[in-house]
């Protein structure tokens, strides 16, 4: 046996060092130390006989002999993940660890999680509410569910990122504002208290205004800012102006008739919805029957939801 076989365990670290360009990082996932990657890194260049690292800053990046390796590690990883997922027969039965943003999982997910769970009993879902990007890996998590403004993903985590939906943007209020007063124009949305977001991003009011040819919105001083979607649109049902909201988290209130879109104008950005995963999960099947259910509700919530939104006033 060719001897260097005997450093599985340090190719082991180096995957996950190289993968994520830090030694820290690697130690955090494995549960070591970084003085323990450190050295592990160092046998294996030594039973190469090749540099793997250089640092660059904080980041450790790989030398033309370690992009070599690391290929041949994730290909060799692959390979084995999918060899033990063919051999073990797994049940569709056992738990699901599911992650997304708390408005999200509050408004959209939550309210639809018993139809899942009548219809498959045999499976026990976690939900994990969060607004940070988990590490999916080391938090121990099977599925995200998760919202993206930009063209392309980043699947430098060797996570696998399914788009499920495009979810458009719009001002909603509640029915109250629209029976007491008239709406004639976007502009007279000025005339209310309006809604934001603490950390907004590229979908905000501004951008909004522009698409409506609103004008002189810049002098408006009704504001409320606030760190969540459900928190914005809690505020609005009980009749606090507008806010700008997703078909995710309107639906269900648009749909019942506790929220309005008075305006058929949609904000100019959206966001994209993802299914992310390890390809290699060894709850593949489970997987595989949460997602579909998934996209069987995302597609009944867009068909009810966008007929209601065509009545609204172009």
């Amino acid at each position: 046996m060719d001897k260097r076989l005997k450093q599985l365990n340090n190719l082991r670290s180096f995957e996950s060092a190289a993968r994520q360009q830090s030694y820290s990082k690697a130690a955090k996932e494995l549960f070591i130390t970084q003085a323990a990657v450190s050295q592990q890194m160092r046998q294996l260049e030594a039973a190469m006989g090749s540099r793997l690292f250089t640092r660059n800053g904080r980041k450790m990046e790989l030398t033309e002999s370690g992009e070599k390796l690391y290929v041949a590690t994730q290909t060799a990883f692959d390979a084995l993940l999918k060899g033990f997922n063919s051999i073990q027969t797994e049940e569709v039965a056992g738990t699901l660890t599911i992650t997304s943003t708390q408005a999200f999982t509050s408004l959209w997910l939550m309210p639809r999680l018993y139809k899942f769970s009548i219809k498959h009993p045999e499976i026990k879902v976690k939900i994990v509410s969060s607004n940070s990007i988990e590490d999916l890996r080391q938090g121990h998590i099977d599925l995200a569910i998760r919202f993206i403004t930009a063209n392309e993903t980043d699947t430098s985590d060797g996570m696998t990122y399914e788009f499920i939906a495009e979810d458009h943007v719009y001002p909603a209020c509640s029915p109250q504002l629209i029976k007491e007063f008239k709406f004639k124009e976007p502009k007279d949305i000025l005339n209310f208290w309006l809604v934001s977001l603490e950390n907004q991003g590229r979908i905000d009011w501004p951008t909004w205004f522009k698409e409506a040819g609103v004008k002189n919105y810049q002098d408006h001083k009704k504001w409320t800012e606030v760190s969540t979607g459900d928190m914005a649109l809690s505020a609005v049902l009980s009749g606090h102006g507008f806010t700008l909201a997703s078909q995710a988290l309107f639906s269900q209130y648009v749909n019942t008739g506790q929220l309005v879109i008075p305006f058929n104008i949609k904000h100019p950005i959206s966001f994209k919805r993802y299914f992310v995963f390890d390809p290699n999960s060894a709850k593949k099947s489970r997987l595989d029957v949460f997602t579909a259910w998934l996209k069987e509700e995302t597609q009944l919530d867009e068909q009810s939801t966008l007929e209601v939104i065509s009545h609204a006033r172009l």
